[in-house]
């Protein structure tokens, strides 16, 4: 497969590159480094060249995006301004990135013919639904300017389809980590932002009082995922929505207890760190747990990492990269 890959330079998108090319696709990458790294990309060049291809750009700007599907069979759009909270403080650049970002996306692989756009949808969609688990159909009213911009994400995409004859699949990711996760930075998420704090013996600190609870998932099930999105010749499976995450819910406190127990394997000092609460974040949802029937009955997912058995992975390649 030829594949695009927007945001490959970023956590989720250079696992995606790292996967894809070692299954031996070609693969071609559009960031313009907001959030990315180069790093994430650097070992690719020497390894795969020749399958292996660099567009600095931005999805705002309509020719670049139109110059990276040139050519391509496949997207995986990655490229996104993640964080509630950045989203709350700057929802002008939030919008314009995950809405007309992603529009010029659609019209460039409308344009060009590609035969399948996979797209990072996301479970902050669901919204203020009280509904466990979560299910693809009922979602709530949006908590936050990011969690609308992915919401017209889905719309837009099934509007495409409907209208031009895009085929696609959205993926709403449900808090995801792994390697390659950056700890750094004011909209760190909370697992590397913990690893860091754990790691230098500084307490982690808690929103709330602990109690909200996450379905935590690994990137390796998000890979898994992604492929079977490509990959699916079930005619059911397309032009649809699923959830992406292992189908189990871990309180913060719980997770804390998890990351000190692995963490402490490798320095003993951990195991005395006691996080510290405090007030709850603005756009956050209680409780987050997905179904993901539909995901195992039309696309074949079948998820093999487990929060803890994703977290040991992750504490190895944090203890050894930060």
């Amino acid at each position: 497969m030829k594949v695009l890959v927007t945001g490959g330079a970023g956590f989720i998108g250079s696992n995606l590159c790292e996967h894809l090319l070692a299954e031996g696709h070609s693969v071609r990458v559009l960031d313009n480094f907001a959030t990315g790294h180069i790093e994430n990309l650097l070992p690719f060049f020497d390894t795969y060249n020749g399958r292996f291809e660099l567009q600095v750009g931005d999805i705002r700007n309509l020719d670049d995006c139109k110059k990276a599907v040139e050519g391509m069979e496949y997207v995986l759009h990655e490229a996104a301004l993640g964080s509630v909270p950045r989203s709350i403080k700057d929802p002008i650049t939030t919008n314009a990135v995950n809405i007309s970002g992603f529009l010029n996306m659609l019209v460039a692989a409308r344009d060009a013919g590609v035969k399948r756009f996979v797209f990072a949808a996301s479970s902050s969609t669901y919204g203020d639904s009280k509904t466990l688990p979560k299910v693809e159909d009922v979602i709530g009213r949006p908590l936050s300017p990011y969690a609308i911009t992915k919401y017209v994400d889905e719309l837009y995409a099934d509007v495409f389809a409907r209208t031009y004859g895009i085929e696609f699949i959205g993926l709403r990711y449900f808090n995801v980590f792994g390697r390659r996760q950056d700890p750094h930075g004011a909209y760190a998420a909370v697992i590397p932002l913990f690893f860091k704090q754990l790691k230098s013996l500084t307490a982690p600190v808690i929103n709330g009082d602990g109690e909200f609870s996450r379905d935590f998932t690994y990137v390796d099930n998000v890979i898994q995922m992604n492929m079977l999105a490509l990959e699916t010749t079930n005619p059911d499976a397309v032009n649809q929505i699923y959830n992406v995450a292992f189908g189990e819910r871990t309180t913060l406190n719980q997770l804390v207890g998890y990351m000190k127990e692995f963490m402490g394997e490798y320095d003993s000092r951990i195991l005395d760190v006691e996080p510290v609460h405090g007030p709850n974040r603005l756009g956050d949802i209680p409780h987050s747990l997905a179904c993901i029937d539909k995901a195992k009955s039309l696309l074949g997912y079948a998820p093999k990492y487990s929060l803890r058995d994703g977290l040991k992975e992750a504490t190895k390649w944090y203890w050894e990269n930060l």
